[in-house]
């Protein structure tokens, strides 16, 4: 048991170094700025301790004696050692210029540090995002947005502050601990020595904390990550929160993810509270035992009583970096956890491949062709698609139609190249899709979704998404095209008005109409109209079916339906059930059939006749 336990802490520890090795990657291209950091914090402990050492001439000031401390680098012979005012200046004027070299040093490291931390984290999040822009659709249906939000912004946070702050402060205290370490060797090497037994405790001690930490750190920022998550969608469905009274429902279950992060700050705190007495009872102990060898050794006149204050100054002093060292190990522990969250993400790789020599996909010439094209989901077991066949000749539309859960969706997103077939091809013209970039491919293709997305800017954002080059005149004749200029003008700004976060300022039909202004805008050959007029009302809808009319000419087509009043004069209407192809003809011919096709029409027929009379 214990042999599994010291190889899962093996394991744990080149986990982290190896994390540390990746974050290192990021600070490599700062390398100047970065020693030149160091170089201002190995300034800072050398002044830090040389400040110290000036304690040793003001003791002999007042405790004279027959020898004066020996210091370092010869200082105590800058001081008069007849005089005592003029000592009094010569003390003064280096305790001064001491305080301010070591003070510029510790700004420019800060600010150095700073610095880096600021641009390593932009380029961290930078990478991040493009890793998670070019992954396929299939990694964002495994992974929640707040999930991926939660690492950019948080978990990137906190390498900020392990860079700039944690890292900065390690280096300076470890540096500052060293100077003091050696000049205690510099007075008297057998105390030293002495005092340094004490370390392998002190050591133990600060590891079995920074255990207990690391692992209250890790359930912290996941409870927060949750904890965004939760609120997010809370305050995003407010609606139907609302509507279904959930909102003691949703507290509570908003209450319990906050306890948890509650308790586990709760026994960091405790940790944090405890660990700083502890190490100090036991310092305490040490000195104890330490003030008498040092009595010792004055008495035998191995050392003279300022070297022996001076020496025991050093030694309390050392107890300052060791504190902070501690306590930054500890947040380091978090940026460790933050990182492995980030490292996770990026380890994650479902991009799309596209082949090294992919050609350039051409405008389309005669058709687009689903040749026994199936496809599932992730690791599901269940196929979505099964062996379809499909001609859409150019210039033709094409009407998929069907209950829920027919497939139609999912035919349209392996047509865009959002997921591959798990069997058959798709071709265009011939040439399988696979085989083009992936960026011809959609350039080629505009789209108007089911569930109308817009960005919280302006109109004028919004309209030119695809096209952001769009002269004034195009995007005007854009919105007029989709019937949506003349109800943009009476917006506050016109144009330039903010819709909000996903148009919450403007009504459904307003949004769908936007939507198909920015595919109209798009100019693209080949369309695909998803439930294209499903939120619009009964005017609206009948004038975008004239705008999708004329802006359907020419161009191929591929329009999903549920209202099939709407396609009656499409080139193909496609029936669709639970991922196969059951019937496919004109809107006469699939009537005249009696099958599926004409079960669901007379269906709807019969609804809106109840409709209109009610």
């Amino acid at each position: 048991m214990r042999l599994n336990v010291k190889y899962i802490q093996l394991l744990t520890l080149l986990a982290e170094m190896e994390d540390f090795r990746r974050l290192l990657i990021y600070v490599r291209p700062f390398w100047p700025s970065f020693a030149l950091a160091v170089a201002a914090m190995f300034a800072v402990a050398i002044f830090e301790a040389a400040t110290g050492l000036l304690l040793a001439p003001i003791l002999d000031q007042f405790l004279p004696s027959d020898r004066w401390a020996q210091l370092p680098f010869d200082i105590q012979s800058l001081i008069p050692k007849d005089d005592w005012f003029r000592g009094w200046l010569v003390i003064s004027a280096l305790l001064l210029g001491f305080t301010i070299v070591k003070g510029a040093a510790e700004f420019v490291s800060s600010f150095l540090m700073a610095h880096i931390g600021q641009k390593v984290v932009l380029q961290l999040r930078s990478d991040l995002y493009d890793h998670l822009l070019t992954q396929s659709t299939t990694f964002f249906e495994r992974h929640r947005t707040n999930f991926l939000v939660s690492r950019l912004v948080v978990s990137c946070g906190a390498i900020e502050n392990a860079v700039s702050q944690n890292l900065r402060d390690v280096l300076r205290e470890s540096l500052t601990l060293i100077a003091f370490v050696g000049i205690g060797f510099y007075f008297n090497w057998r105390l030293m020595l002495g005092a340094l037994l004490i370390g392998p405790v002190l050591a133990f001690i600060t590891v079995r904390f920074s255990s207990l930490f690391r692992r209250f750190a890790t359930q912290s920022l996941e409870g927060n990550k949750q904890l965004t998550d939760t609120a997010q969608e809370t305050l995003a469905n407010q609606t139907i929160v609302k509507a279904y009274q959930a909102e003691p429902r949703e507290n509570e279950r908003f209450r319990h993810t906050a306890w948890l992060i509650a308790s586990a700050n709760m026994r960091i705190g405790r940790l944090a509270s405890l660990s700083p007495p502890t190490i100090e009872v036991v310092g305490y102990a040490a000195f104890v035992v330490l003030l008498f060898f040092g009595l010792r050794e004055v008495n035998m006149g191995r050392m003279v009583a300022s070297e022996f204050f001076t020496f025991l100054f050093f030694l309390f002093r050392g107890y300052d970096p060791i504190r902070k060292l501690s306590r930054q190990h500890n947040e380091l522990s978090k940026a460790f956890a933050a990182a492995k969250d980030i490292w996770d993400v990026m380890d994650q790789n479902e991009e799309l491949v596209e082949k090294q020599d992919a050609k350039d996909l051409l405008l389309l010439a005669e058709k687009i062709e689903l040749r026994d094209v199936s496809f599932m989901y992730g690791r599901g077991n269940r196929n979505v698609l099964k062996s379809i066949d499909l001609d859409i000749a150019r210039g033709s539309t094409v009407a998929l139609v069907g209950e829920s859960g027919g497939g139609k969706s999912s035919l349209i997103k392996l047509v865009q190249r959002m997921h591959d077939p798990v069997n058959g091809s798709i071709l265009w013209d011939g040439v399988d899709i696979r085989e083009v970039k992936v960026a011809d491919l959609r350039r080629q293709i505009a789209l108007v979704t089911q569930e109308t997305v817009l960005f919280n800017d302006t109109v004028r954002y919004n309209i030119s998404y695809g096209k952001p080059d769009a002269t004034e005149d195009d995007l005007r004749n854009a919105a007029k095209a989709a019937f949506a200029h003349d109800f943009i003008a009476e917006l506050p700004q016109g144009y330039d008005t903010i819709v909000g976060e996903r148009g919450v300022f403007l009504s459904g039909g307003q949004r769908q109409r936007i939507a198909i202004a920015r595919a109209v805008l798009k100019n693209s050959p080949v369309l695909i109209l998803d439930e294209a007029t499903s939120a619009l009302d009964t005017e609206s809808e009948s004038l975008i079916q004239q705008a999708l009319a004329n802006l359907m000419q020419g161009r191929t087509s591929i329009v999903i339906a549920h209202r099939l009043s709407t396609i009656r004069r499409a080139d193909k209407i496609v029936v669709m059930e639970k991922g196969e192809i059951v019937e496919a003809g004109t809107h006469l011919d699939l009537m005249e059939r009696q099958g599926k096709y004409r079960k669901l029409y007379e269906l709807q027929f019969e609804e809106h006749q109840v409709e209109t009379r009610a």
